[in-house]
Protein backbone atom coordinates (compact mmCIF):
# COMPACT_ATOMS: atom_id res chain seq x y z
CA UNK A 1 0.00 0.00 0.00
CA UNK A 2 1.42 3.59 -1.00
CA UNK A 3 1.96 5.65 1.72
CA UNK A 4 -0.64 8.75 2.11
CA UNK A 5 0.83 11.75 0.72
CA UNK A 6 2.16 14.54 3.32
CA UNK A 7 0.97 18.24 2.14
CA UNK A 8 3.52 20.80 2.68
CA UNK A 9 0.51 22.98 3.82
CA UNK A 10 -3.09 22.85 4.51
CA UNK A 11 -5.62 25.86 5.90
CA UNK A 12 -8.88 25.54 6.21
CA UNK A 13 -11.69 27.27 4.64
CA UNK A 14 -15.67 27.68 5.36
CA UNK A 15 -18.22 28.03 2.50
CA UNK A 16 -19.39 31.37 2.73
CA UNK A 17 -22.76 32.51 1.01
CA UNK A 18 -21.38 34.43 -1.75
CA UNK A 19 -19.33 31.32 -2.68
CA UNK A 20 -22.53 29.27 -3.38
CA UNK A 21 -25.02 29.15 -6.14
CA UNK A 22 -28.62 29.55 -5.83
CA UNK A 23 -29.05 26.20 -4.75
CA UNK A 24 -26.77 26.72 -1.81
CA UNK A 25 -23.98 24.57 -3.04
CA UNK A 26 -20.54 25.97 -3.36
CA UNK A 27 -19.85 27.36 -6.81
CA UNK A 28 -17.44 25.73 -9.33
CA UNK A 29 -15.34 29.03 -9.57
CA UNK A 30 -14.98 29.01 -5.89
CA UNK A 31 -12.55 26.30 -5.63
CA UNK A 32 -10.23 28.70 -8.23
CA UNK A 33 -9.92 31.07 -4.95
CA UNK A 34 -9.69 29.02 -2.26
CA UNK A 35 -6.68 27.55 -4.41
CA UNK A 36 -5.05 30.79 -4.47
CA UNK A 37 -6.08 31.84 -1.30
CA UNK A 38 -3.98 28.59 0.00
CA UNK A 39 -1.25 29.23 -2.30
CA UNK A 40 -0.91 33.02 -1.11
CA UNK A 41 -0.84 31.54 2.75
CA UNK A 42 1.38 28.89 1.88
CA UNK A 43 3.84 31.54 0.29
CA UNK A 44 3.51 33.71 3.34
CA UNK A 45 4.22 31.21 5.88
CA UNK A 46 7.77 30.85 4.01
CA UNK A 47 8.71 34.08 4.47
CA UNK A 48 7.61 35.13 0.89
CA UNK A 49 4.68 36.90 -1.02
CA UNK A 50 3.44 35.72 -4.28
CA UNK A 51 4.20 39.51 -5.09
CA UNK A 52 7.58 39.38 -3.00
CA UNK A 53 9.44 42.43 -3.21
CA UNK A 54 13.15 42.32 -3.98
CA UNK A 55 16.02 44.79 -2.18
CA UNK A 56 16.82 46.60 -5.56
CA UNK A 57 12.49 47.49 -5.94
CA UNK A 58 12.04 44.92 -8.74
CA UNK A 59 9.42 42.40 -7.74
CA UNK A 60 9.41 38.43 -8.23
CA UNK A 61 5.89 37.37 -8.65
CA UNK A 62 4.12 33.97 -10.19
CA UNK A 63 1.40 34.10 -13.02
CA UNK A 64 -0.81 31.35 -13.79
CA UNK A 65 0.05 29.55 -16.97
CA UNK A 66 -2.41 26.30 -15.94
CA UNK A 67 -5.26 25.35 -13.96
CA UNK A 68 -7.72 22.92 -13.34
CA UNK A 69 -10.16 21.33 -11.13
CA UNK A 70 -12.36 18.09 -10.61
CA UNK A 71 -15.36 17.87 -8.51
CA UNK A 72 -16.20 14.93 -6.53
CA UNK A 73 -18.71 15.86 -4.25
CA UNK A 74 -20.84 19.13 -3.65
CA UNK A 75 -20.59 20.80 -0.58
CA UNK A 76 -23.06 23.73 0.90
CA UNK A 77 -23.11 27.08 2.27
CA UNK A 78 -21.28 27.07 5.61
CA UNK A 79 -19.52 23.85 5.41
CA UNK A 80 -15.15 23.89 6.45
CA UNK A 81 -13.04 22.33 4.13
CA UNK A 82 -9.84 21.42 4.75
CA UNK A 83 -7.43 22.52 2.01
CA UNK A 84 -4.52 21.15 1.77
CA UNK A 85 -1.47 22.07 -0.73
CA UNK A 86 1.21 19.96 -2.23
CA UNK A 87 4.27 20.75 -4.20
CA UNK A 88 3.51 18.06 -6.83
CA UNK A 89 6.98 19.36 -9.36
CA UNK A 90 9.32 22.74 -9.08
CA UNK A 91 11.07 23.13 -12.03
CA UNK A 92 13.74 25.68 -12.55
CA UNK A 93 11.37 28.37 -13.34
CA UNK A 94 8.13 26.77 -12.48
CA UNK A 95 5.75 25.03 -10.12
CA UNK A 96 2.89 22.99 -9.92
CA UNK A 97 1.09 22.66 -6.97
CA UNK A 98 -1.63 20.23 -6.35
CA UNK A 99 -4.59 21.28 -3.81
CA UNK A 100 -6.76 18.63 -2.08
CA UNK A 101 -10.60 19.91 -0.40
CA UNK A 102 -11.66 17.24 2.18
CA UNK A 103 -15.07 17.94 3.82
CA UNK A 104 -14.86 15.62 7.01
CA UNK A 105 -12.43 13.80 6.10
CA UNK A 106 -13.36 12.98 2.55
CA UNK A 107 -12.35 14.56 -1.00
CA UNK A 108 -14.39 16.10 -2.64
CA UNK A 109 -12.31 18.45 -5.04
CA UNK A 110 -8.93 18.27 -6.43
CA UNK A 111 -7.19 20.91 -8.44
CA UNK A 112 -3.80 22.18 -9.57
CA UNK A 113 -2.36 25.37 -10.49
CA UNK A 114 0.94 25.99 -12.70
CA UNK A 115 2.99 29.18 -11.89
CA UNK A 116 6.14 30.99 -13.70
CA UNK A 117 8.43 32.46 -12.02
CA UNK A 118 8.70 35.97 -12.91
CA UNK A 119 10.32 39.26 -12.40
CA UNK A 120 8.80 42.41 -13.07
CA UNK A 121 10.24 45.57 -13.37
CA UNK A 122 8.75 49.10 -12.61
CA UNK A 123 7.64 49.20 -16.75
CA UNK A 124 9.08 46.44 -18.31
CA UNK A 125 7.08 43.25 -19.76
CA UNK A 126 7.08 40.05 -17.55
CA UNK A 127 10.06 37.72 -17.95
CA UNK A 128 10.11 34.16 -16.57
CA UNK A 129 13.61 33.40 -14.45
CA UNK A 130 14.90 30.79 -12.33
CA UNK A 131 13.22 30.73 -8.71
CA UNK A 132 15.41 32.78 -6.83
CA UNK A 133 17.74 30.58 -4.42
CA UNK A 134 16.25 31.77 -1.29
CA UNK A 135 12.93 30.87 -2.24
CA UNK A 136 13.88 27.65 -3.94
CA UNK A 137 15.97 26.18 -0.82
CA UNK A 138 12.50 26.15 1.27
CA UNK A 139 9.86 25.36 -1.68
CA UNK A 140 10.30 21.53 -1.90
CA UNK A 141 8.50 19.08 -3.91
CA UNK A 142 6.06 16.65 -2.21
CA UNK A 143 8.20 13.68 -1.10
CA UNK A 144 5.35 11.01 -2.27
CA UNK A 145 2.99 11.49 -5.13
CA UNK A 146 -0.53 11.77 -4.66
CA UNK A 147 -3.47 8.89 -5.44
CA UNK A 148 -5.07 9.00 -8.33
CA UNK A 149 -8.75 9.81 -8.81
CA UNK A 150 -11.55 10.10 -6.03
CA UNK A 151 -11.01 9.13 -2.91
CA UNK A 152 -13.96 7.18 -2.16
CA UNK A 153 -13.41 4.72 -5.11
CA UNK A 154 -9.40 4.29 -4.67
Amino acid sequence: MTPEPVPQFTTQRRVEFADTDMAGIIHFSSYYRYMEECEHAYLRSLGFSVVHKLPNGDIVSWPRVRTSCAFYSPVRFEDVLDVRLFVLRKGVKSLTLEFEFLHQGRRIARGSLKTVCCLHKHADPLISIPIPDEMNQVILESPVPLPKGNHDSD
